[in-house]
């Protein structure tokens, strides 16, 4: 269709600095409808936490960025990363460069026989813990760095205590931010379990792998849910232990996930998950296709705000 021409001959059809403007106008009342504080959560799910490296990018494209950081696992590291480096571009550039070199991989190695060899001899963890604190510290996550540090937003790390039978939190000023780290990625074998005060901690996945309820209690009232669950690499005629241990334990995530949303709805407060699936289930353990999982996680995330950002 040809432009409108009026009586001076000049086309009235937007320029680019129109379509920008009237862009910009859309996503700030996105941004405006989202209640405040708004949260988001990061579930867990290992190298599927790449997906929220490309998820984030989308929201922050749109102008949507949390007053509250929720992590459990590798959606606590993702969320500290991205505290400690800005909400912006710049702190989302960071977070990608992270994903896209060896780094994490290397901490959590998936060679059968060695993994086997520490379990039998009773090394659960112990040197591999080390390895990893001495990541975290390499990155800036350092043992005189407490969550009052940071700034900008509120940051909280979830974590599950054995002892209590408990979710347990890091988050509150005087809070380490290398102990709460620590805790919510502590997942045998590779990393032993952190002891303190009481409380047996292990990785917050146990007992909150989407730490909605945690966001909840810390004051959101909406929230954002990157949820990396996906049971479709488990054949459903499949058997043996390993295949019924890990539908087992993802139906428990379900669960609970399920149950944590309805709870905090029943509270007013609204959530929208956003379910991180590629187009192949991708293992929680395979490090090695970063790249075009946060390539698909920016889609799906742009697929779910242009519908509504809806479940």
């Amino acid at each position: 269709m040809a432009p409108f021409l009026p009586s001076n001959g000049r086309s009235t059809q937007p320029n680019n600095l129109t379509f920008c403007f009237i862009v910009a106008i859309f996503c700030n009342m996105a941004r405006l409808e989202l209640q405040r504080p708004l949260a988001f959560v990061l579930g867990g799910g290992g190298a599927r936490g790449a997906f929220q490296v490309g998820a984030l990018r989308a929201l922050f494209e749109v102008g949507i960025k949390p007053d509250i950081l929720v992590g459990t696992s590798i959606g606590g590291l993702n969320a500290t990363y991205l505290a400690l480096h800005g909400l912006d571009d710049a702190g989302i550039l960071a977070l990608e460069a992270q994903w896209k070199t060896p780094g994490i991989s290397r901490l959590f190695p998936t060679y059968s026989p060695y993994i086997l060899m520490r379990v039998i001899f009773n090394r659960l963890g112990m040197h591999s813990g080390k390895q990893v604190r001495a990541y975290y510290e390499a990155h800036g996550i350092t043992p005189d760095l407490y969550f009052s540090d940071i700034k900008g937003v509120k940051l909280y790390l979830v974590a599950s205590d054995l002892n209590n039978g408990t979710v347990a939190s890091f988050g509150e000023p005087e809070d380490s931010v290398l102990e709460g780290i620590m805790a919510t990625t502590a997942l045998p074998p590779w990393v032993h379990p952190l002891q303190t005060d009481g409380k047996f901690l292990v990785d917050g996945g146990a007992m909150s792998n989407l730490p909605i309820e945690v966001a909840y209690r810390k004051g959101a009232r909406e929230i954002i849910a990157l949820d990396l669950s996906d049971m479709r690499n488990i054949a459903v005629d499949a058997h043996g232990f390993s295949p019924f241990y890990t539908r087992f334990m993802t139906s428990i995530d379900k669960r609970l996930r399920d149950l944590e949303t309805a709870l905090v709805q029943a509270h007013g407060v609204p959530v929208h998950t956003i379910e991180l699936r590629g187009e192949e289930p991708l293992s929680m353990l395979d490090f090695n296709h970063a790249v075009p999982a946060i390539t698909q996680g920016y889609s799906i995330t742009k697929h779910a705000l242009e519908h509504g950002l809806v479940r």
